[in-house]
């Protein structure tokens, strides 16, 4: 509500100043700050209702679910204080309470033995919202005209709280095991809600209403470096789930006039399964070099090759039944949902990056005075094998670049019906092979470095 209406308490001081005003009559279970709602907003005759928070009461004090059970002439009516008051005023809104977030952070290790340990720790995160936070009066502005969605300036932070606990084993000198398990449980998250009963009219706006879980585990290896290999691998099982995985998320169901409907289902970024391998060979010099000599020339000193491999399983999307044209500005047709939302899943990605660099040691600056400094200089290349690996598809068909349009029965009137349909088809297939669906190509990059 933007403009500002009458509580209980006040509502009774107006009727014990004004005997007329006899109407008023409140129930003793109703608390003074609740606010009251009339059957006209402009000319009040009765009390139809009231109002705490989020939950609703008819004019006996009973509490209701729908708010159109206590609408006046022509929806809800406030008991406003200014009759006939056109545009919100200052008063109507109040200063921001700061609020305080305690995040304790315990961790805890338990040493079992020289080569083994347990540990655990338990993290309580907080962050300030990044979606619909910003106060913009402007949104207030003819807001019984129009239908947009309004900032919430009193969103409360989103909370993770995160445990994790494991197992830590020495397996030689050089190399351990690491075993962990973790659930984060994320609260508070940021949605797109639906106001109703709010005067003049129903609204959205942002509230804090979305949670879920995140739970898995990680087997790590790690080897320190060992001769001249240093590696490190490790597996990630992950289940994301929760009710929305960005603010927008419930955009659907509000369209589809079910604002309350909450459903746990994978987030957009979950992924089930991601392996990742960094090795790193590396030669070095003086008497710790190792490798091939032409008489005294070191062929590989300070010379080192890198390489990372990530291999993870695909990302969820909801696949839809209808065939709508996504290449065009204004899609048009009845998508629908096949399975449940975020029920089919992207095939699995794989990327190989690579880098050989090797250090030149320099000696700058004037004799005495000289300072040492490493010249490094490399040839990075990511996607080695130039993999393909798919981001994103068109719901209706699964592929990256095709939306089913130009193929469907459906459509094909349409599309005759274009001034040129030849020239049509092509631009429309040029259209949607959307480049961002899938992974950069190999690129080769070669570069300098100079540390000092």
């Amino acid at each position: 509500m933007i403009y500002n209406a009458r509580n209980v308490d006040e509502a009774k001081a107006l009727r014990d100043a004004d005997p007329s005003l006899a109407w008023i009559n409140v129930p003793t279970s109703m608390g003074g700050d609740y606010t009251v709602y009339v059957d006209d907003a402009n000319n009040p005759n009765a009390i139809k209702g009231y109002r705490s928070g989020d939950t609703w009461y008819d004019a006996n004090g009973i509490e209701v679910q729908d708010p159109q059970l206590i609408y006046g002439a022509g929806g809800i009516q406030p008991f406003l204080n200014n009759p006939g008051q056109s545009t919100p005023t200052a008063d109507a809104f109040e200063d921001y309470e700061a609020q305080i977030n305690i995040m304790p952070r315990i961790s805890f290790s338990f040493p079992i033995s020289d080569e083994a340990s347990f540990f655990a720790h338990y993290d309580i995160l907080t962050k300030r919202p990044t979606s619909g936070v910003r106060f913009d009066p402007f949104q207030y502005q003819f807001i019984s005209n129009r239908s947009a969605i309004v900032n919430n300036s009193n969103l409360r932070p989103e909370k993770t709280i995160d445990y994790e606990l494991g197992f830590q084993q020495v397996l030689t000198k050089t190399s351990s095991l690491k075993i962990s398990a973790f659930y984060r449980e994320q609260r508070d998250n940021v949605q797109l809600i639906n106001v109703t009963g709010a005067y003049p009219r129903s609204y959205r706006t942002y509230g804090n209403r979305d949670f879920g879980t995140v739970k898995g585990m990680t087997i790590s290896y790690d080897m320190r470096r060992t001769g001249n290999l240093r590696l490190t691998a490790n597996y990630t099982l992950q289940f994301a789930e929760g009710t929305g995985s960005d603010a927008t998320s419930a955009q659907g169901l509000i369209n589809a006039g079910l604002p309350n409907l909450r459903a746990i289902f994978p987030y957009n970024f979950d992924q089930r399964h991601a392996f990742n391998i960094i090795m790193d060979y590396r030669y070095g010099s003086g008497k710790d070099y190792n490798g091939p000599s032409v008489g005294d020339f070191d062929i590989f000193q300070n010379t080192g090759l890198n390489i990372v491999s990530n291999i993870y399983s695909g990302s969820p999307y909801s696949q839809q039944i209808g065939i709508t044209n996504e290449g065009q500005f204004s899609p048009q047709g009845q998508s629908g949902l096949i399975g449940t939302t975020n029920g089919s899943r992207l095939p699995w990605s794989y990327r190989l990056d690579l880098q050989i660099d090797r250090n030149f040691d320099l000696e700058l600056g004037k004799e005495g005075k000289q300072k040492s400094t490493v010249l490094n200089v490399y040839i990075r290349i990511t996607n080695l094998l130039n993999q393909q690996n798919i981001l994103s598809v068109y719901r209706a068909t699964g592929n990256w670049d095709d939306d089913g349009f130009l193929a469907a029965a459906t459509s094909q009137a349409t599309i005759q019906n274009q001034t040129d349909e030849q020239s049509f088809r092509e631009y429309y297939a040029m259209k949607v092979q959307d480049p961002f669906n899938i992974s950069s190509p190999r690129t080769i990059r070669i570069g300098v470095k100079l540390d000092f």
